[in-house]
């Protein structure tokens, strides 16, 4: 885990996510918390808590963004999960403890690549023994009549001159066999797809189903791809990998869980309402500690930190099961996006819309150009269809975006070298119809 102060933490945030300083200042203090907490001494370590915040603003806001970059700057594993998507055992749904397992699942494959950058240049060196052999055989088993001294330093001198001709890539066509594995998988799982099903099921498969093997003719730059992913896969401990991923979940994972309002029961208790109290009162356990079990051991969840955002426009957080209100102490809300916002989003983070465009025409050799009153009527548009229409957020100006570029997109492989300039009478052009319409403006903005 990096160690980034607060700061730090926001000043990164600051260069993907406009304004929300609130809710940044927030993330960045519980994360450096935990930063503190591997530094206490082991006795207090076990007593602090970590502290899941929850975020309260209108969707497009930034709330899932700002947990996702988090997450990436701290290289901690994360998910993001749909409250709505989990309903109380017995329920149509999913059991809630399903998210821990994905935790983990993510965790495995951070902790995997980790291991696996460590592994490579071994790898490189084992498949190019590999590959020699399958250039040039080792003769039959050396008897009285190829045992000679000569024999044995020919074979040798021609696994060398092999070994040079592959390094300089002059062998990279020519054809070999290679023995690949495969796993058998019954007719009766074909029809439902292996990703479909629930990770521990597919666990379970994994480990009976038999494996076979098949010997494919391929060319050696296709033999170099598998047989670096077979000894890569040789050279990793699993076991290794498996207890650090389940270390990494348990201390500095992150759980996203987004519509958290959507579960707030109404003054009814029937029907929907008690499936969505069943929600809370499942989240509780998994948000207050508890121990899951997975494919990979048991899971502790009480450090990892949770994140739960809504909207809050018919229900209030102080509708929430008291106990579940406790466990997120912190509360932040991020503000409707104005239109000063909307020019900022369309030009200072790293990776803005505007930005995407120019660098998708530059693969065209198309120069894109936006004059900054283009920008300005873009973020007027965003602005005005989001007050007429759906507020949802900086969401829109990537439909907009679409439609105002949709026919230099079709254009651009046949324009050859071309440069194109976009300022706000070209913006006008392509959206005044639209957004004066209102009907047609919900319908395709």
């Amino acid at each position: 885990m990096r160690e980034l102060t607060p700061r730090e933490i926001v000043a990164e945030l600051d260069r993907h996510i406009v304004g929300q300083m609130d809710a940044k200042r927030a993330v960045a203090v519980a994360i450096r918390n935990r930063w503190r907490r591997q530094r206490v001494a082991e006795e207090m370590r076990a007593e602090v808590a970590p502290k899941n915040i929850l975020m309260i603003g209108p969707t497009g806001v930034g709330k899932t963004e700002i947990a996702r970059r988090l997450a990436r700057l701290t290289g901690a594993p994360f998910i993001k999960v749909e409250a709505t998507k989990y309903t109380e055992v017995g329920y149509y749904g999913r059991d809630v403890e399903s998210m821990v397992r994905e935790l983990v699942e993510n965790s495995i494959g951070l902790v995997r690549e980790q291991e696996r950058e460590k592994v490579e240049e071994e790898a490189r060196l084992r498949v190019e023994e590999r590959l020699v052999e399958l250039l040039v055989p080792p003769p039959p088993a050396f008897d009285a009549s190829d045992s000679s001294p000569d024999s044995a330093q020919r074979y040798e001198r021609t696994r060398e001159k092999m070994r040079a001709m592959l390094s300089g890539g002059e062998m990279e066509q020519r054809r070999v066999e290679v023995k690949v594995e495969q796993k058998a998988v019954p007719m009766m799982l074909t029809g439902i797809g292996m990703e479909q099903m629930d990770i521990d099921l597919q666990g379970m498969f994994e480990k009976i189903l038999p494996k076979s093997a098949a010997r494919r003719e391929m060319t050696v730059a296709e033999a170099r791809k598998v047989l670096f992913e077979h000894e890569v896969e040789a050279l990793i401990n699993q076991d290794k990998v498996q207890a650090a991923a389940i270390e990494l979940a348990e201390n500095v994972g992150i759980i996203f869980v987004d519509e958290i309002d959507k579960v707030v029961a109404s003054e009814h208790t029937h029907g929907a309402d008690v499936s969505r109290q069943g929600v809370q009162r499942d989240l509780l356990p998994i948000v207050e500690g508890t121990t899951v079990q997975t494919r990979y051991g048991f899971v502790k969840t009480d450090h990892v930190l949770f994140i739960a955002a809504g909207a809050f426009h018919r229900a209030k957080p102080s509708d929430l099961m008291p106990e579940l209100q406790g466990r997120f102490p912190i509360r932040v809300e991020l503000s409707d996006l104005t239109r000063d916002d909307f020019v900022r989003i369309l030009t200072e983070p790293k990776g803005a819309l505007t930005k995407q465009y120019q660098a998708l025409m530059d693969t065209e050799s198309v120069e894109l150009i936006f004059e900054d009153d283009a920008v300005e009527a873009l973020a007027d548009y965003a602005y005005r269809v989001n007050q007429t229409s759906q507020n949802i957020g900086a969401r829109r100006l990537y439909t907009i975006m679409e439609r105002l570029l949709e026919e230099l997109g079709f254009e651009a492989p046949d324009m050859k070298m071309g440069r194109v300039v976009v300022n706000a009478a070209y913006v006008r052009q392509r959206l005044d119809k639209i957004t004066q319409d209102e009907d047609l403006s919900k319908f395709i903005l």
